[in-house]
């Protein structure tokens, strides 16, 4: 199967919704319209965005906020879990670390610390301190 790469930032919300409720990232019951009209924001406001096609199909994306040069952090990078185990994610991390080689990269996650690690990644020792998003909460 062919995947197409792409670094348009501005996503089809509704695709994007589609792809965050497959990994269980989205909540059917508790989604607005104003939500899904708008799931595209934190996208088109990242520094760079990736994202993976098969044909007209959102498959995977990733999206980075960074100051290009000292740190880099990685948001919201999802797979579909039926194009999991076959590059994507990596390809689209790969993609990432290529546009800032030699920044500090950080993720935060518990659920793919595996795939992180297995792609050079490590645990640090530094905390992190969170204040909750209104639309996540």
């Amino acid at each position: 199967m062919h995947i197409e790469y792409k670094t348009q930032k501005d996503l089809p919300c509704k695709e994007l919704y589609q792809l965050f409720l497959a990994v269980g990232w989205a909540e059917e019951d508790k989604t607005t319209p104003e939500m899904i009209d708008n799931f595209n924001i934190g996208f088109i406001n990242s520094t760079f965005v990736f994202s993976a096609w098969a044909g007209e199909r959102l498959v995977g994306c990733v999206r980075v906020l960074s100051d290009l040069h000292f740190r880099s952090i990685i948001y919201d990078l999802a797979v579909l879990p039926e194009f999991q185990s076959m590059g994507i994610g990596k390809e689209l991390v790969q993609k990432c670390i290529n546009m800032c080689n030699g920044s500090e990269w950080l993720v935060q996650t518990d659920m793919a610390k595996g795939f992180y690690e297995k792609i050079g990644f490590r645990e640090n020792e530094d905390y992190f301190l969170t204040m909750p998003c209104k639309w996540f909460g």
